[in-house]
């Protein structure tokens, strides 16, 4: 059996998948994607494109992307097209790399109770609004 430090896959710029992707090895898409991807590693080509949302461990984007980023290490390309809210751990953007979203750092998008506390209009906050607190 195979390491899965030592295994990744590749969809080639003439596939087109329509569903889900789940994969324990590092991901790279060239091909056409509609539905989310969680793996260990992606890297995406320059021709790519993927409609859905992407949760990785490290990511480096170089095509259109339009959906939610969650990354520990993020790196956005020069050629990257972004229209979806970036959560990451450590980012490096290129000059010239297109997003259109919020951005938010992973220690400060922690859902913890004292989020969740209603606010004086006594309806639950949701978990996807941003939360702004005071630190003393």
């Amino acid at each position: 059996m195979a390491s899965n430090s030592s295994t990744f896959s590749v969809i080639g710029s003439d596939v087109t998948i329509k569903g889900d992707i789940s994969a324990s090895a590092d991901l790279h898409v060239d091909g056409t994607i509609e539905g989310d991807i969680a793996c260990a590693s992606l890297v995406q080509g320059e021709s790519s494109k993927i409609t859905g949302g992407i949760t990785a461990e490290s990511a480096r984007l170089a095509g259109k992307v339009t959906g939610s980023i969650r990354a520990r290490e993020l790196v956005i390309l020069r050629s990257a097209q972004i229209e979806g809210d970036v959560h990451y751990e450590a980012l490096t953007i290129e000059q010239g790399a297109q997003v259109d979203g919020r951005f938010a750092h992973g220690a400060r998008n922690r859902v913890t109770d004292a989020a969740k506390i209603a606010p004086e209009g006594g309806k639950p906050a949701s978990a996807d609004e941003p939360k702004l607190g005071l630190v003393r």
